[in-house]
């Protein structure tokens, strides 16, 4: 992978910025980063949920949304998100690949994400990563999301943690 540019990497002119974009949750993009996803969490826990057991359809437009990160030409981030109930949304399959984190980009999408959340009803969003993903804490942490009793049956809290945050609330920076 090509290294992400920084404000210090390069003349303004030459800069990359990010692009987000939607794609089907089966998009080849989607599917090699989702499985980067699940071979980091499988290094951490030695177990991971395979993101092949997601349905597609959980991100289908409008009710749900799956987005890929672009710097250049390189798909270097993704997310989704999908509507639980007419009023909560769940954050799903988050993930920047190690060169491109610490940029931005996590936030850049979240963001995207929460806007299409809010868009569809949604005025709280949930969701999920482990105890030892202390960037996804941070990240989570200070956009506003607070720790909550876990919604998914059957998960550890001594590995999984569970956030949610209000939408239209203020975030800390």
């Amino acid at each position: 992978m090509t290294s992400v540019p920084t404000a210090s990497d390069a003349p303004a002119a030459i800069r990359l910025t990010p692009t987000v974009t939607a794609a089907p949750y089966d998009h080849p993009d989607a599917r090699r980063l989702t499985q980067a996803l699940r071979a980091e969490q499988l290094g951490l826990y030695g177990f991971a949920d395979d993101p092949d057991t997601t349905p597609e359809t959980d991100f289908d437009p409008p009710a749900g949304l799956f987005l890929i990160t672009h710097v250049g030409d390189e798909a270097v981030g993704c997310g989704g998100v999908r509507l639980l109930d007419e009023h909560t949304a769940e954050i799903k399959r988050m993930y920047v690949s190690g060169e491109a984190r610490g940029h931005g980009i996590g936030r850049y999408l979240l963001l995207r994400l929460e806007r299409h959340a809010a868009s569809r009803g949604a005025t709280r969003i949930m969701l999920e990563t482990g105890r030892r993903n202390t960037a996804a804490l941070a990240l989570y942490h200070r956009t506003g999301y607070l720790p909550c009793a876990s919604y998914v049956a059957g998960r550890d809290p001594r590995v999984n943690r569970a956030m949610t945050k209000l939408l239209g609330s203020s975030s800390p920076r």
